[in-house]
Order: structure tokens, then C-alpha cells, then sequence
């Protein structure tokens, strides 16, 4: 399996690998279906047996626990993490002083055959770019040399394999094939 060269070791992090698993990311502007493209592929990979890992970069600030609730009321004490353990899931919320980077975030996911990122078009990350050209006029990642393919509902010129947005096989080929996990 390909190991990203990359990553910045992270000491002390729970669950923190010497090496991380592979990362390709899906990038393109707002409303183009990123995330449609995103669940599709991670259930075709699923479906074949990978693990598959996933960060979303969200440029605004994020609640995922409810008031009241006694892992809201650990953060609103003044843990700066917190944890929440059930027999099936995992949680945990933690206090970020930073905008962190995509490769500060890999180590965190343990377990995992690939991470898919959705965002992080500036990463140097293999990038699969989804376009509409009634979203946007050009390609985000156009001339990005990490530009692998693009998925668009538009016929394109430019050197990268195209796929339309229902083709998840034969993107997920590609994913397997470009991160060498065949």
C-alpha cells in the first residue's frame, strides 16, 4: 500500500501511526456535488473492502454536540476534550487553536486503508476535481499537476481522465489504481 510522504508527525496523538495511509481529495467550487460524488465513492470503495476514512475542511465554526447533553456540559465546563465511547461509535470534540491542516488531521484516523478529503483544493494532495460549468467557468485545479481527474456533466479537454458523475466504478478504478492499493 502507497504511504503518503508528507504527513507531519504528530506526537502523543491517540491512535497516531508512523505512517498514514494514502490521501486523495475532491475539490471544486460550492454546488457542483462534491459531497454526492464523495458518498458515492466512498460506497463503491466500501463495498469492495476498503476502510475508508474522510475529512471535510469547513471554513466556519462547528457545534456537533446539543446543550444539555453531558458531553456538552464536560466542554462547557472547560475540557478541552471530551470524549464520547459507546459500544459501536466513538466521539470526540476538542478545542483546535488553529485551522488545521489536512496533514496534522491524517493521524487521527486510525484503521483505514485510503482518506478521501473533500476541500483542501491548495494541498499537495492527488486531487479529483467535480465541475459544472453552470456553476463555474473553469476548473479550479486546471493547472495543478495533482489534477488527476475530473468529474463533470461537461465534455472537457485537458489531459486528465473525464467522468461523468454517475460513472463511480470507474472512478473508484481509478482511486485504487492512482493510490496503488490493488
Amino acid at each position: 500500500m502507497a504511504e503518503v510522504t508528507k504527513v507531519s508527525e504528530i506526537s502523543g496523538v491517540v491512535g497516531a501511526k508512523a505512517t498514514c495511509p494514502p490521501v486523495i481529495s475532491v475539490v471544486g467550487s460550492s454546488g457542483t456535488g462534491k459531497t454526492t460524488v464523495l458518498v458515492k465513492l466512498i460506497r463503491e470503495l466500501s463495498r469492495r473492502g476498503f476502510r475508508v476514512g474522510t475529512i471535510k475542511h469547513h471554513p466556519h465554526d462547528l457545534e456537533i454536540d446539543r446543550p444539555g447533553k453531558d458531553s456538552w456540559r464536560h466542554k462547557a465546563a472547560g475540557a478541552t476534550v471530551s470524549a464520547i465511547a459507546t459500544p459501536t461509535k466513538i466521539g470526540v470534540i476538542m478545542d483546535a487553536d488553529h485551522d488545521y491542516r489536512m496533514d496534522e488531521l491524517i493521524p487521527f484516523l486510525s484503521n483505514v486503508d485510503l482518506v478521501i478529503t473533500e476541500g483542501y483544493k491548495r494541498a499537495d494532495t492527488p486531487k479529483i476535481e467535480v465541475f459544472r460549468r453552470a456553476v463555474h467557468d473553469r476548473l479550479l485545479c486546471g493547472n495543478d499537476e495533482r489534477l488527476v481527474a475530473v468529474v463533470s456533466d461537461t465534455p472537457l479537454d485537458g489531459g486528465f481522465p473525464l467522468f461523468a458523475p454517475d460513472d463511480t466504478v470507474g472512478l473508484a478504478d481509478l482511486v485504487i489504481s492512482h493510490l496503488n492499493l490493488a
